[in-house]
């Protein structure tokens, strides 16, 4: 799978899946980031430890500004198949806190399979998130996050190097 980027000069260049990573992800406009969400499929459930990058205000300045503070206060997450569950990675030292029920269903987004990260029956503090993943390159996912049904961010689960 190719997606298109725009360079620092304006140019449009595609990336392939094996150049994507989450600072590709962190540089893309909304639109891109949209559409590649669309042009992906959900992927296997992940399985361990994801580095994680909140994507806000992608394709502007403060996207790459905002991501590391934004990533001492949000790690990443650890995904439990057995349990078919997750816990989120919070503060700088990692602290695993905030179960989220793993399964496939249909996408809000665009009406297609995603995996779904649901917090609804297992989080006080996130009951009325959910989020959609789709593996858009080799163990780089994508997601979306929902407040109630209205889309908020993206972010991206980085499984080939959980330790960045």
């Amino acid at each position: 799978m190719a997606t298109q980027t725009t360079s620092a000069a304006g140019r449009r260049r595609r990336l392939t899946s094996s150049e994507l990573d989450a600072g590709a992800l962190l540089r893309m406009s909304q639109k891109e980031l949209d559409d590649l969400f669309r042009a992906s499929v959900a992927g296997p459930i992940p399985r361990g430890v994801a580095n994680g990058e909140a994507i806000v205000l992608p394709g502007t300045p403060l996207a790459g500004a905002l991501a590391p503070p934004l990533h001492l206060l949000w790690r990443g997450k650890v995904f439990f198949p057995k349990g078919k569950d997750l816990l989120n990675r919070i503060l700088p030292f990692g602290l695993r806190a905030i179960r989220a029920e793993v399964y496939r269903q249909e996408s809000w987004f665009d009406e297609r399979e995603a995996i779904i990260l649901d917090y609804s029956k297992t989080s006080v503090i996130a009951h009325y998130i959910r989020d959609e993943i789709r593996e858009v390159a080799p163990r780089l996912y994508l997601g979306i996050v929902y407040w109630g049904h209205t889309k908020t961010i993206n972010f991206a689960l980085d499984f080939a190097h959980p330790d960045r």
